[in-house]
């Protein structure tokens, strides 16, 4: 597996809104694009710093995956996201190395990419997830 580039950073937020106003009032950043996806059960914000995205993610159920990781940890780091080519490949790609899947197939994520994450105890503790932008090749 070979990414091309940190596609985004993914934060695990109580509030949208207030986490929202801290990137822009005090960061100086601009939130481009606000978003729910209802398969997910979160809505999310997104900022670009460089080429780089941070994606707020807030829960709209308290048993999704966001609010689970909330309730548990508290708000912080949730992912890093790492763009690629050829999902499905390089998810083959990942379990055939042994590494643990969340997801055998990708899946419909924000800003209409393809995504699927790797767990976390076959990635040193981090969830990574992989995506990929079929509709706008990067």
């Amino acid at each position: 597996m070979k990414p091309s580039h940190i596609e985004h950073i993914g934060i695990a937020v109580n509030n949208l809104a207030s986490a929202i106003e801290f990137y822009e009032k005090v960061l100086g950043l601009k939130c481009y694009n606000i978003e729910e996806v209802r398969d997910q059960k979160v809505k999310t914000a997104f900022f670009k710093v460089g080429d780089t995205k941070i994606e707020l993610l807030e829960s709209t159920d308290p048993d999704s995956a966001i609010g689970k990781f909330i309730a548990g940890r508290g708000e912080g780091l949730h992912h890093i996201a790492f763009a690629v080519n050829d999902i499905e490949k390089q998810l083959k790609h990942a379990e055939d190395n042994g590494v643990r899947l969340i997801d055998a197939k990708p899946k419909k994520g924000a800003e209409g990419l393809e995504i699927a994450f790797l767990h976390p105890k076959s990635t040193s503790g981090v969830l990574i997830e992989i995506c990929e932008n079929k509709t706008n090749k990067f």
